[in-house]
């Protein structure tokens, strides 16, 4: 399920929203509304997608969310050889909503 970043920035409801990391050049915000997760989306429907966490963190600067983390599935236990985990191997961190907001290139 999905829902628009303007949707996003006058829904209720919402507990958290959670950025997922992506081969570390791609992020991906994921609404979450109490154990309902949905991906949030450009106006035209296209998956809101950042090449870094600041500017992640800009584009959701509207949303009034109470938390804000970072997702981060590890690719370790493949790499080495391991056979893949039967449960999840990610890495959740808390991230502060104020951090990032300098000016460019500072």
């Amino acid at each position: 399920m999905k829902i628009t970043l303007q949707q996003l920035q006058h829904s209720v409801g919402l507990t958290r929203v959670v950025i997922h990391s992506l081969d570390f050049s791609i992020y991906l915000a994921y609404a979450d509304f109490g154990g309902d997760s949905l991906l949030v989306t450009e106006a035209d429907g296209k998956p809101l997608r950042t090449h870094n966490v600041t500017a992640m963190k800009q584009r959701l600067a509207a949303v009034p969310v109470p938390a804000l983390f970072l997702r981060h599935q590890s690719a370790y236990d493949e790499m080495v050889g391991q056979p893949v985990r039967a449960g999840d191997n990610s890495l959740e961190v808390p991230l502060s909503r104020d951090w990032g907001d300098f000016p460019e290139g500072q």
